[in-house]
């Protein structure tokens, strides 16, 4: 099955509201502040997109700027957090080498291909002793237990995803970043319905972790569809936060 990409110039308009909105937001805005160390003092927030997160990291002392590579994106952004956003790839910032404290990278690895090269392109522009902070195995984070993940947990394997934890702990390394703790942090309105997990498995949504054929959709497709409260969310789920440190 192909992937599915979205167009992040045409979802803007509606991006939040179908993303958890604030509640989503400040979990992760806490949860990535719980990992800045106390005296830094630039952050970098790598596809920031509408800037829901980003104007949300707030601190004494913590100047907070955002980047991302959609037009669409960053006129919402730039209304957020006015004279901080960027136009930029991810992977060749431009920024001189060693000069933020924090990088982070909330829901971008799992959607390239390329995640080895952003951790790389951030391992440049930290100092010694900055962070990078990163949502990992971001796929794995939405089985919950739930009956819908007793359906699709056979099917679910992790082999193709770009931010499978082991993956980008050793392109950290092989960059002298080091792990460190790290913390999680609750999806907020992003708990599945059985009707929406059905139709998202016919679009292709679920590539990066689903191998099977049609023959397969069409057959989780309609044990989706028998289950009960088709349209009540299961629990949402908990996103996983690594932290790692500059070397030097």
């Amino acid at each position: 099955m192909a992937k599915t990409v979205l167009d992040y110039e045409a979802e803007a308009a509606h991006y939040d509201r179908t993303r958890g909105g604030m509640p989503r937001a400040s979990a992760a805005a806490e949860a990535v502040l719980r990992l800045v160390p106390p005296g830094a003092r630039t952050l970098l927030d790598l596809a920031c997109g509408t800037g829901l997160v980003t104007g949300r990291l707030t601190r004494p002392g913590l100047r907070v700027y955002g980047a991302d590579a959609a037009h669409a994106m960053l006129r919402v952004a730039e209304g957020r957090v006015p004279g901080r956003v960027v136009r930029a790839d991810a992977r060749r910032l431009p920024l001189p080498d060693a000069s933020l404290d924090a990088v982070g990278a909330i829901w971008l690895l799992h959607l390239v291909p390329f995640a080895a090269e952003i951790v790389a392109e951030a391992a440049r522009v930290l100092r010694p002793g900055g962070v990078l902070i990163a949502t990992v195995d971001k796929d794995a984070a939405h089985d919950v237990g739930s009956d819908i993940d007793e359906i699709l947990r056979p099917y679910r394997s992790a082999a193709a995803a770009s931010d499978r934890a082991d993956l980008i702990t050793r392109s950290a390394a092989a960059h002298g970043l080091a792990p460190a703790p790290g913390t999680h942090f609750t999806g907020y309105g992003q708990g599945a319905t059985p009707r929406d997990t059905e139709r998202k498995l016919r679009a292709g949504y679920f590539a990066s972790w689903f191998p099977g054929d049609r023959a397969a959709v069409d057959s989780l497709a309609g044990a989706l569809a028998d289950l009960p409260d088709q349209d009540r969310p299961r629990a949402d789920p908990r996103y996983r936060l690594a932290c790692f440190v500059r070397s030097g």
